[in-house]
């Protein structure tokens, strides 16, 4: 028996992002919207845990108990009183490094998969407080959707979206740590007052109505400055996309991916043939959201 979990990826409408806390974290007012790229995470029992990956950047992937995947199956073992004996295998879509919670969907996936296949039972509740514990993003890779994440991102509301919106991203050709860009948010705020981070209305409206032209005049993300501090090269990527008609272009999260807004799933995908020959990225890949968060796949 093997129980396989789908798993989306998300693109940050809105970071807002504040100081940094004494704990080194910080808080956010963090607008996910989950969108059809997906990793899937398949559970099978085994004599101990072992976690292996096959897919784009594969061999970045980690496979030892690093791995948010093994540390969603450790967790929840150690919960329920048990071994966490289990393979998990990772087929891998989502870019790795690439600011699209390709890492924390694994988590969120590896959770459910073991959940549905050790017979735990465990509530939502219970899944979600696990999810904190693994990281900012990991719960919202289980609900999918859209939400607002508060603290440090960790603290969901649902958000209503009243229609499908097209992205078109662009891989780069390297990784961007997501602390080392936290890090270089900080230095490049050093000697100012950062502001509380609020989530914007004109953003949540906008995902209400499913409104893409209101939407790209309400996009930000307070990372971006810092993505582009530590990869320059990444402006480029933007400019080209806004060239080939975007709505918006932004990255996503801490980076390097770039996202572009378009209008339908046409212009989706004349941007995405234009950023493919622009030589300024590796890969182009379309999606759309909202998607449904971590879920068993029959």
């Amino acid at each position: 028996m093997s129980v396989t979990v789908r798993v989306p990826a998300k693109v940050n409408v809105q970071l807002a992002v504040g100081a940094a806390r004494p704990d080194g974290f910080h808080d956010l007012a963090n607008v996910f919207l989950a969108v059809s790229l997906h990793d899937e995470v398949t559970a099978t029992p085994a004599d101990g845990l072992r976690v292996t990956c096959e897919g784009p950047d594969a061999g970045q992937v980690p496979l030892d108990r690093t791995n948010l995947a093994a540390r969603a199956a450790e967790a929840l073992a150690e919960r329920y009183g048990r071994s966490p004996d289990v393979h998990l295998h990772i087929a891998k879509d989502i870019p790795v490094a690439g600011g699209m919670a390709g890492g924390s969907a694994d988590g969120a996936g590896a959770l459910v998969a073991c959940d549905a296949l050790w017979g735990t039972g465990a509530s939502r509740d219970e899944l979600l407080a696990i999810c904190a514990e693994l990281g900012s993003d990991v719960p919202f890779s289980l609900v999918g959707g859209a939400a607002l994440g508060t603290g440090r991102g960790e603290k969901l509301t649902a958000l209503e979206v009243g229609g499908d919106f097209h992205w078109v991203f662009a891989m780069a050709a390297k990784g961007l740590s997501t602390p080392a860009v936290f890090r270089e948010f900080d230095r490049l705020g050093e000697g100012r007052k950062i502001p509380e981070p609020v989530a914007d209305q004109a953003v949540l409206d906008a995902l209400a109505k499913g409104d893409p032209a209101a939407l790209a005049v309400a996009l930000s993300n307070d990372l971006q400055p810092a993505a582009l501090s530590l990869f320059p090269q990444l402006s480029d990527t933007l400019a080209a996309g806004r060239a080939a008609g975007a709505l918006a272009a932004l990255v996503s999260g801490s980076g390097p991916t770039t996202a572009f807004l378009a209008t339908d799933a046409v212009s989706a995908s004349g941007i995405a043939g234009v950023l493919r020959a622009s030589g300024t990225c590796r890969d182009v890949r379309t999606a759309c959201g909202p998607a449904p968060g971590a879920t068993v796949q029959d």
